[in-house]
């Protein structure tokens, strides 16, 4: 509970906020009373005792507040002249009449706080200047009698705390806007920090189930077409069907575990699937029927050290940062997924690793399998490329979004004229001083 709310005040100065009229016209009033009592209790003023043009002219000054924020130089300029007049009237009577010039202080004030610091202080010192010079020279005399210089100094305190006031609203403004504009990048980061995070939750998803389940689609038909001529090959693609269910369960399993709070027990401990991996992923393509050559090359071509088989291609690239190697399996994965869905049969698939100073480049082709001649020749990654990509699926787009995280690329596309079959190809860069940017050539 703040000061006001403490002493009964909070109302009251909600209801003048919202009616500034009301507001100012008590505070004209406050300052007649203050102009009156302040000139019936100056020195000598039982023998001087203020007359009705003076008391008509203060009040005059003082109900010119009542419309100071509508327009508060006009008022300024009212108070001023009205404080001149009754200076220069009251002259022979008695002391110099100066309590008026406290409507005066009150339009300077009020112009201070609604101008800028230049404008405000030009205002000032013109009026504070002007009005005590003017006092001083058609006033009562002495020129230097003690009401002249209380009349500089109190509108110049107005005028200064005017410029205060204005000083302090602007730093509180300036406060709530960049909290304002604090929260709001707050809300925007963790929006952002969502869409990602559901961007790479779904890729990983995608990975897992449209790899088991494009094997697990090709070995249940050809296990439907065999069951009644070639029972003892229906059941073994149902073996094939059932250990592929079981390995999609258990990296759909890892991957939603992902979600689970930090801390939790029963949160995955198993490592990231990466190219150390890549043995298990072609023996499972080989017993679908598609054949997978894989070889590591030395860069640059030509230099002595070629490997050829996946173990030995995945131990003559080495140990790769987890991200990166990560996302190589799934574009290795997704690449050879797609020709075992696209590609005709028989279709041979070569895998080439070739790891560089600061780049990892993965390049999958295909030969397109065989295909009647009397057929269109779609290329294996033509159906990817379009077919599948129109009617929703995200192959090739996920490979492309997990290059580009890393800062590398991707590119996939038919190998070329007369050539049938596809090719894709990505560059991974590696963590390294100055290593320039990734490129991939189509």
């Amino acid at each position: 509970m703040n000061s006001l709310a403490a002493t009964g005040l909070a109302r009251p100065r909600r209801w003048l906020s919202g009616h500034p009229l009301a507001a100012d016209t008590l505070l004209a009033s406050l300052v007649l009373c203050l102009v009156v009592v302040g000139a019936f209790l100056a020195p000598r003023a039982e023998r001087h005792p203020p007359g009705a043009v003076f008391l008509l002219l203060s009040a005059a000054a003082c109900g010119a507040l009542a419309v100071r924020r509508r327009a508060p130089r006009t008022v300024l300029a009212v108070t001023c002249a009205l404080t001149v007049v009754a200076v220069v009237l009251t002259r022979g009577d008695g002391p110099p009449r100066t309590q008026i010039a406290m409507s005066a202080a009150v339009a300077l004030y009020t112009v201070a706080v609604r101008s800028e610091r230049p404008a405000a202080l030009r205002t000032v010192v013109t009026t504070v200047t002007a009005l005590t010079g003017v006092v001083m020279l058609l006033g009562a005399p002495p020129w230097y009698a003690q009401e002249n210089f209380g009349l500089m100094a109190w509108t110049g305190l107005a005028g200064a705390a005017g410029d205060a006031v204005r000083s302090r609203r602007a730093f509180v403004a300036a406060i709530e806007e960049r909290a304002v504009r604090a929260e709001r990048t707050r809300e925007e980061e963790a929006r952002r920090r969502v869409a990602e995070e559901r961007l790479r939750i779904a890729r990983e998803l995608h990975d897992v189930v449209a790899h088991h389940i494009a094997l697990v689609n090709v070995q249940a038909g050809v296990a439907s077409h065999i069951m009644d001529s070639r029972p003892e090959q229906a059941k073994e693609a149902l073996a094939h069907v059932r250990e592929a269910g079981r390995s999609a369960l258990a990296e759909l399993r890892a991957t939603v575990g992902l979600l689970r709070q930090y801390g939790d027990p029963a949160a995955p401990t198993e490592p990231a699937p990466g190219l150390g991996d890549l043995g298990r992923l072609v023996e499972g393509f080989a017993r679908v029927g598609l054949s997978v050559d894989v070889a590591a090359v030395p860069a640059p071509p030509g230099a002595p050290g070629r490997a050829v088989g996946a173990e030995a291609a995945a131990a003559a690239v080495g140990a790769l940062p987890g991200a990166v190697d990560l996302t190589a399996y799934r574009v290795l994965q997704e690449a050879l997924t797609n020709v075992h869905k696209h590609a005709g049969p028989g279709a041979r698939a070569e895998v080439t690793l070739r790891r560089g100073r600061y780049a990892l480049e993965l390049t999958v082709v295909d030969d397109g399998g065989k295909r009647p001649e009397a057929a269109a020749p779609p290329a294996s990654g033509a159906a990817e490329a379009g077919g599948t990509e129109e009617a929703g699926g995200h192959g090739l787009l996920g490979m492309r979004e997990r290059a580009v995280a890393l800062g590398g690329s991707c590119s996939a596309g038919p190998r070329g004229p007369g050539t049938p079959g596809f090719r894709v190809c990505a560059v991974l860069p590696l963590p390294g001083p100055g290593a320039p940017a990734p490129r991939v050539g189509a």
